[in-house]
């Protein structure tokens, strides 16, 4: 049978799947029609309605597994891009065992460099590649959509990926950052974390939803007020962990050049740039529900002083170890120092035609590795993610590994809040 036939019949399968649930209200009226006096068991009518299910899925679910596999692998290599890999998707979709088959053979973004499920955007990016993406802004709401790497002239055929949006506070600023657009609150299944900046901008911690495997840090400077969510760790409240800090160094006086910025992500150890190093990679989100969710498809689509700022940043939430990096060391990234153009007269980075228009909010961040610690020379300047302006909203976002989508994308919302003492 023919690849296209056989996803068109899944599509039908999907439609008349729906109509069970009216054909079973059909057999009660019907029932309840015909004797007003009998009593109906319940569990007959459930047994009733199973059985109808069961025979929609029988011709798809009773495949040998060999074939199935087979099917499911050919679809899987045939469509590696958006939007034809939401064939993939409608494959894990199919019932329990087509789910754990696809789940079973599509990898994980680092090995093939294809983002598939939610989780995808909480796991590390390819190590070979960058995954290109790019960012619009909306002033008006002040939310922020993050889509998967096609440029704006394509942006009505774009990806969605991630959604933030801002909400100023008396002495802080939240980014709360969701799976869909449309709802941002806490409490919703959708959540996935958030960033939050100190008072003037130069401090910003990123809190993940969810456990992270190691190294992460509860907060305690307030509640959580997120609702709905599983316990994810014993006597640990789920919803807000503290797994990264990003500082601004300060420049008051605007005599220093462009931004100075450090980011420490205690999830991710220094040792995972090393040879044979690894990062931590989530395999599911510890809310059941979010397993069930499909990412939606839009319509729109170093320097001591640097270190010293880092280290400030202890004061937030956490503490920093002092001295050198370490394998055990969390993996601190550094922006990568832009070099004076005299004829264009303004600081210039090579962001491999990436970035066209000149801002303050452009950087490029590399490994801040120690000279002690064994790492290959073309992975020590390699840019780890790079974030840049191309139009008056539009920015693009470029990340590799260690780096996750959803990392990268709160570091780069970082770079939008007002910073009067940085620049």
């Amino acid at each position: 049978m023919p690849l296209k036939s056989l996803i068109r019949e899944f599509q039908e399968m999907k439609g008349g799947i729906g109509s069970i649930s009216r054909r079973s209200f059909e057999i009660r009226h019907h029932l309840k029609g015909r004797s007003s006096g009998v009593v109906l068991d319940e569990t007959q009518l459930k047994a009733e309605s199973q059985e109808q299910q069961q025979q929609q899925q029988s011709c798809w679910a009773n495949m040998p597994p060999e074939l199935l596999r087979d099917v499911i692998q050919r679809i899987e290599a045939s469509e590696s891009v958006w939007p034809i890999r939401k064939h993939v998707v409608a494959c894990a979709a199919v019932c329990s065992t087509w789910r754990e088959i696809t789940k079973e053979l599509v990898d994980t973004p680092e090995r093939s460099g294809k983002l598939t499920f939610p989780i995808s955007l909480k796991q590390p990016g390819p190590r070979d590649n960058t995954v290109q993406c790019f960012i619009k802004r909306d002033r008006t709401t002040s939310t922020y959509q993050l889509f998967l790497g096609l440029p704006p002239t394509l942006v009505e055929n774009g990806k969605f990926m991630l959604a933030a949006r801002k909400f100023r506070r008396t002495t802080s600023t939240d980014y709360v950052i969701s799976l869909n657009a449309e709802d941002m609150s806490r409490g919703s299944n959708t959540y996935l974390g958030k960033l939050r900046s100190n008072f003037l901008g130069t401090k910003f911690t990123i809190h993940d939803s969810q456990s992270p495997h190691s190294g992460g840090f509860v907060s305690t400077s307030r509640p959580s007020r997120r609702i709905g969510s599983k316990q994810v760790a014993p006597r640990m409240p789920a919803g807000s962990y503290n797994v990264a800090h990003i500082a601004y160094e300060l420049n008051v006086l605007g005599t220093r050049g462009p931004r100075r910025m450090q980011c420490t992500l205690h999830t991710i150890p220094a040792s995972c740039m090393e040879l044979g190093g690894s990062a931590p990679t989530p395999t599911e989100f510890s809310a059941g529900t979010l397993d069930e969710i499909s990412i939606p498809h839009s319509s729109v689509l170093s320097s001591p002083r640097s270190r010293a700022a880092v280290a400030d940043c202890s004061t937030i939430d956490c503490e920093f170890a002092s001295g050198p990096l370490t394998k055990d060391s969390p993996l601190v990234l550094k922006n990568k120092a832009p070099r004076w153009h005299e004829q264009l007269q303004c600081w210039c980075l090579n962001f491999r035609g990436r970035v066209t228009v000149a801002s303050v909010k452009n950087f490029q961040l590399v490994a801040a590795t120690e000279p002690a610690q064994p790492v290959v020379q073309s992975d020590h300047d390699k840019v780890l993610l790079q974030f840049g302006k191309i139009g008056k909203d539009m920015f693009t976002m470029d990340y590799r590994y260690p780096l996750s989508a959803f990392q990268a994308f709160a570091i780069c919302l970082s770079s939008f809040d007002t910073k009067l003492a940085c620049e």
